[in-house]
């Protein structure tokens, strides 16, 4: 009897850790173990002007977005533990080294939220349980939305690559091509990911989500300025990582090929997922950037970036004029509109 009761609860842990991802756990050893540290700036949503474009990291790939008053968040992770729940307030899997810039109760209320894949650092169910709301529109990439069909979301779509949502109040979403993958476990294998292009006002900001190096930010380019960058830097050691996650010089050339004039680092200093030193991402995109490292605008968590504030382009190469044709010949523009919006 003793032993049942014992080697189950273990053989549902050892279980529990494998599903998180055997990669992962494989390398488990020899990666940092920082102490928890904290941040030296906390930001508040009422600081981002309706006005304006504005933006800030809140931790990981967790960003906040004011979009000229539509207020965005991206892979929305609060939780101090991500990873598979056993019981009731008992998570096992990565622990939160530095805590977010905004409380969750302070970004209740969002408008959007965008989930670029369904990996456990990204779409944490936590988080989402406790930010759904019927005035809350969720986007996420191909065969994800079911996981969110018990939360009181007000709608829930999904992109396929390339295909355009045209959200309401001038706001258009594109799902664009990453290098990455998706399984939330291993059996999850139609599980899509994505990146997101917003477009409004003539504006573009891109959320890169995770990826590795691809060449097709190069189309980025192609179709205009982009005015901001959120791009992953971490998880890149490993270099069988480099598979699924970009290195930060790769990073940066990305940044480079998409034209962007500004871009913004995430995650990175959140959560260990393998085994670079834990500065060191920022440290070699910095030195990758050299005299370009002015176009990099948010550093820390809590920082915040405005685009009327800081609108000045240092680029290593002409972007040319903005063109007419469609970006990634994006399919038809869905009729799909934010109800609140109309």
């Amino acid at each position: 009897m003793w032993t049942l009761i014992i080697g189950i609860p273990f053989a549902v842990i050892i279980l529990s850790i494998s599903l998180m991802g055997w990669r992962y756990v494989k390398f488990r050893g020899k990666v940092p173990r920082p102490r928890a540290r904290g941040i030296r700036r906390r930001f508040h949503p009422e600081e981002l002007s309706d006005d304006d474009i504005s933006l800030a990291w809140i931790g990981h790939s967790t960003v906040y977005i004011n979009l000229y008053g539509i207020k965005i968040l991206t892979d929305p992770v609060f939780s101090h533990r991500v990873g598979v729940s056993l019981f009731p307030g008992i998570t096992v899997g990565l622990k939160r080294y530095t805590p977010p810039a905004v409380s969750l109760e302070e970004v209740k209320g969002v408008d959007l939220i965008l989930l670029s894949h369904a990996h456990l650092d990204h779409l944490d169910m936590p988080s989402l349980k406790a930010l759904a709301d019927s005035g809350t529109q969720v986007i996420t990439a191909k065969n994800i939305s079911h996981l969110l069909k018990k939360l009181s979301f007000g709608r829930i779509d999904e992109l396929s690559e390339g295909e355009t949502i045209d959200w309401g109040k001038g706001l258009k979403v594109t799902s664009i091509p990453v290098k990455h993958w998706g399984s939330r476990f291993p059996w999850n294998k139609e599980y899509g990911w994505t990146g997101y292009e917003l477009e409004i006002r003539g504006k573009r900001v891109v959320f890169a989500g995770d990826t590795a190096y691809t060449p097709s930010f190069r189309k980025l380019g192609e179709a205009g300025a982009v005015d901001v960058m959120i791009m992953p830097i971490g998880a890149y050691s490993p270099d069988e990582f480099q598979k699924s996650h970009c290195t930060p010089e790769q990073a940066w050339e990305m940044t480079v090929d998409s034209g962007a004039k500004k871009m913004v680092p995430i995650h990175w200093n959140t959560f260990v997922l393998s085994r670079e030193p834990i500065e060191e991402p920022m440290e070699r995109l910095l030195k990758a950037a050299g005299e370009q490292a002015d176009r990099i605008v948010i550093r820390e968590q809590g920082e915040i970036w405005r685009l009327s504030a800081n609108t000045e382009i240092s680029l290593s190469e002409p972007i040319g004029e903005r063109k007419s044709v469609s970006l990634y010949q994006k399919k038809e523009v869905s009729s799909r509109v934010n109800p609140s919006a109309t």
